[in-house]
């Protein structure tokens, strides 16, 4: 997913505009993420909320979007937001807007962004020629954890993934510095991890 998908106007990953809920990568096929919160069970939305997102409050939307759309589908990407929000409790100043949580685990549960990342990222190590080095830019906790993990299993040659020995070297992920943030405040989140190819 890049900046440029997020920002583009009518395809529904952002709360910023109101406009038709629809999320998905390839808009030639498959449904949108307002047919998935018409169909999806409170079981369903909670799960895939609480994994894909991260968000503690996942049962709460659940049961909101749950009672919402039997009012009215949701349909839009400001109708949305707005049950999101209004199914969180609200403490003082929050970092992010509530609503983006959801919104992510959404996306992603839609579009099965997660799904043959560890592989992928298997066999592009096993392409690389020795002493080449993979880098791995993630910008949420999910995804970090696949490649740490799957850098990990490939670092001690597990079978499950393919024979390739590779080198970790970035102990800690690098984060964007103060500068970088100022410049490019969507780097908030990045991180980079780096491994090389030793057999």
């Amino acid at each position: 997913m890049s900046s440029l998908q997020l920002d583009a106007p009518g395809r529904g990953f952002s709360f910023q505009r109101d406009e038709p809920l629809d999320m998905r990568m390839d808009q030639s096929s498959g449904d949108r993420a307002a047919d998935l919160l018409a169909r999806a069970t409170e079981r369903e939305l909670a799960d895939a909320i609480f994994q894909y997102g991260e968000e503690r409050y996942s049962r709460r939307i659940a049961r909101a979007l749950v009672a919402a759309r039997q009012d009215a589908p949701v349909s839009t990407t400001g109708r949305l937001a707005s049950i999101v929000r209004r199914a969180i409790p609200r403490r003082g100043f929050m970092r992010i807007d509530p609503a983006t949580r959801t919104f992510q685990a959404l996306r992603i549960w839609l579009n099965r962004e997660l799904e043959g990342l560890d592989h992928f990222v298997a066999a592009i190590a096993n392409r690389l020629r020795i002493g080449a080095r993979l880098a791995v830019i993630t910008f949420h906790s999910l995804e970090d954890r696949i490649i740490k993990h799957t850098f990990r299993d490939l670092a001690r040659d597990v079978p499950k993934t393919q024979p390739v020995a590779v080198r970790i070297l970035t102990k800690k992920p690098i984060t964007p510095g103060n500068d970088e943030l100022e410049r490019n405040p969507r780097a908030r989140s990045a991180k980079l991890r780096v491994a090389e190819k030793v057999a």
